[in-house]
């Protein structure tokens, strides 16, 4: 299981597939299979039985399915481009993930 340099709560582009282009916020993150869920991209018809103790109606719904990792780059929240992911370690000792492409600091 490798470690993952997107974390939830990240910006990121799709760089390949179906939804190419598109940006949205990452809204889990799944690092045994390398998968990421993000905010309105790759949706899936998904066809749901009602449970009315769930309250749940049934049908078919949209939602997120996840998406690869290797599909994805983080966006830099300084210059809004897509980038790569470095690591840095500040003066208080603290070690940061860092774009790659303007060196703005992504970790709050």
């Amino acid at each position: 299981m490798a470690k993952l340099k997107i974390k939830k709560g990240d910006m990121v582009e799709v760089i390949a597939g179906k939804d190419r282009g598109r940006r949205g916020k990452v809204l889990r993150v799944d690092p045994g299979r390398n998968r990421v869920v993000v905010e309105g991209v790759n949706f899936v018809k998904r066809h749901t039985r009602p449970n009315p103790s769930k309250n749940i109606q049934g049908g078919i719904v949209e939602r997120e399915a996840p998406i690869h990792v290797s599909n994805l780059m983080v966006v830099s929240p300084e210059s809004g481009r897509p980038t790569r992911v470095g690591y840095s370690i500040l003066e208080d000792g603290r070690k940061v993930r860092v774009a790659k492409v303007d060196g703005a600091i992504l970790d709050r």
